[in-house]
Parts: structure tokens; C-alpha cells; sequence
């Protein structure tokens, strides 16, 4: 992709994202942080270039799956990830229904298995991002064929 890989981590709680933080430093991640939904949801609106959020489950005023649920909606490419100590069932079942959730990771976590998962979600983008741009290219090589075949059947009729 050729552009800086931007992580949003989203907790309610300083120490976690600093612990995120501390994570990632020596990965080639634009760290972005925010401690609340409504604070990520800012930091999409000023860079809706996000590739993939972690986000806590349990925040208060807007929990991580609605938070994930509306990043889902206004940015569905973004890859989302969820951390959470309370991994009940039905919990998680949302999460992912609700959001779209690539990944349920529980705390606490293994910082290489955080590392390899977000790395894993950044080639998923990746991949996505580049499916996308082929489906256009596609989508441009078959209207100009159809145009050529057009243009073609007209010269014809027209000897």
C-alpha cells in the first residue's frame, strides 16, 4: 500500500492504552489513542484513513461494540479489533454480529499475540484495499471492451 499504517486504540483506561502503546513503538504504526468512543469517533472524522482500531468491550456512555458498530458503518473497510476481560458468550457473539469484529482478544493479552494479530489485520486491509482496486480496474478494462466491441460492430455495419 505504500502509505502509513494508522492503529486507533480505544480504552477507557490510561494504563491500557499505554500498555498498547508500548506494544506497537517499534512497529511502523502511526499510534493513535483515544479513551472513549465518542473520542474515537472524532479521531476517525479527522482521520478516516484508520486502518484498524483496537477497542475495549467495557467503556462507559458508549461500550466498544457500539462504538465498533458505528466505526463499521462510516468506515467499513477499517479492520476492528476487541479487547475485553468480560468475554461472556452473548458478549461476544454481539461484538461480532454488531460490529463486524475481525478479532476477539481477551484480557490479558499476549503482547506477540496482539502483535501478530494486528499485523495479520493490517495484511487483511491490505489485501481488501488491493481487491478493491483490481475489481476496478476490472470493472474499466470491461466498459472499454464493451465500447471497442460497439465501436467494431458499427464499422462493420457500415461497409
Amino acid at each position: 500500500m505504500g502509505e502509513n499504517i494508522k492503529l486507533l486504540c480505544v480504552d477507557d483506561e490510561r494504563n491500557v492504552l499505554r500498555a498498547l502503546e508500548r506494544i506497537f513503538m517499534d512497529d511502523e504504526y502511526e499510534i493513535l489513542t483515544a479513551a472513549s468512543g465518542e473520542e474515537g469517533l472524532a479521531l476517525f472524522a479527522a482521520n478516516p484513513d484508520i486502518q484498524v482500531v483496537i477497542s475495549d468491550y467495557r467503556m462507559p456512555r458508549m461500550n466498544g461494540v457500539e462504538f465498533l458498530r458505528q466505526v463499521c458503518e462510516k468506515h467499513p473497510d477499517t479492520v476492528r479489533i476487541v479487547l475485553s476481560g468480560y468475554a461472556d458468550t452473548s458478549s461476544v457473539v454481539s461484538a461480532i454480529n454488531e460490529g463486524q469484529i475481525y478479532k476477539f482478544v481477551s484480557k490479558p493479552w499476549s503482547d506477540e499475540e496482539l502483535r501478530q494479530t494486528v499485523a495479520k489485520a493490517v495484511e487483511s486491509f491490505a489485501l481488501h484495499h488491493k481487491n478493491r482496486e483490481l475489481e476496478k480496474e476490472r470493472d474499466e478494462l470491461k466498459r472499454e471492451l464493451a465500447a471497442l466491441k460497439a465501436s467494431l460492430g458499427t464499422q462493420s455495419l457500415s461497409k
